[in-house]
């Protein structure tokens, strides 16, 4: 693989220009995510590649492996159940859930990301299903699935979560889990920054505007929703899913990997994920 210095930054091949502030709605956040990630899947897989692997399940930067967590219920138990990935990115979860004898389906808006994950599902002998769709509108009939779990690949960067959540429970089949990850709410106040600085607050819980950047016509080139975590469980309720569990990993001791803004010094000292453990009641 080519070195990250022959790679072209996301800003740059995306046009962007500064940040605004401004609220950003569903077609032009998903339009952007899908620009977005198609530039940065090379850097990104470049960079975070060995971190999420080739075909594990890993929950968050917190290296919270489903091996060991169990959220989507006992490995044993995954055989046969059909399970669809949202926001599936190079699709190792999926094939984590393939190799336990799971028949999932990997889907992502970004047709960079399942061009790598297509590459490595032919690589490990893995025939996972890859599907290109936003999820806010999920291609699929009526109680398709047994399980759906997104390990923050689409989430955070909807402006409509209350939708995915609908749609992920019309996908489901009764009692059905629908597990999710999302970068802690309570991380909005502080600034992106692993060091010290990440540790001063320097913006409201309250302030729902998303973080966004733009090009020179102030197009969104990049957008991150922010949504309470009160937020997050009205959506769950009131899309009819039932929420189990809500589970904030602590950072492990001897894990020293900074990935973006997580990082020991402020693993240490509050969480950085929020993991939704719900099911379809039947």
């Amino acid at each position: 693989m080519s070195s990250r210095d022959e790679y072209f930054s996301a800003e740059d091949a995306v046009g962007t220009a500064g940040v605004a502030r401004r609220r950003v709605g569903s077609a032009e956040s998903e339009a952007a995510g899908r620009r977005w990630w198609d530039a940065d899947a090379d850097d990104y897989l470049a960079e975070h590649g060995s971190d999420i692997g080739d075909e594990a399940f890993v929950w968050c930067p917190e290296n919270l492996h489903e091996d060991e967590a169990g959220l989507l219920g006992p490995p044993a138990d995954l055989a046969g159940k059909r399970v669809l990935e949202v926001g599936a990115g190079s699709a190792p979860c999926s094939r984590w859930l393939a190799r336990r004898g799971a028949r999932p389906v990997a889907l992502d808006v970004s047709g960079g990301m399942l061009r790598h994950a297509a590459r490595l599902n032919t690589a490990l002998g893995l025939p996972v299903p890859l599907v290109q769709a936003g999820a806010e509108r999920l291609p699929f009939a009526d109680a398709t699935f047994d399980h759906a779990c997104s390990a923050f690949g689409a989430i955070p960067f909807v402006a409509d979560p209350g939708r995915v959540m609908r749609e992920v429970h019309r996908v489901l089949r009764p009692g059905g889990r629908w597990v999710f990850a999302v970068n802690h709410p309570m991380r909005w106040v502080f600034p992106d920054d692993p060091g010290e600085q990440g540790l001063t607050v320097v913006q409201s819980y309250f302030d729902r505007t998303p973080y966004l950047e733009v090009d020179g016509d102030g197009r969104a080139t990049y957008v991150e929703h922010h949504r309470t975590l009160g937020d997050r469980v009205r959506d769950v309720v009131a899309a009819g899913l039932v929420l189990d569990d809500l589970v904030e990993p602590e950072w492990p001791e001897g894990h020293e990997r900074v990935w973006g803004q997580w990082s020991p010094l402020r693993g240490a000292l509050f969480p950085g994920t929020a993991i939704l453990v719900t099911h379809r009641p039947g």
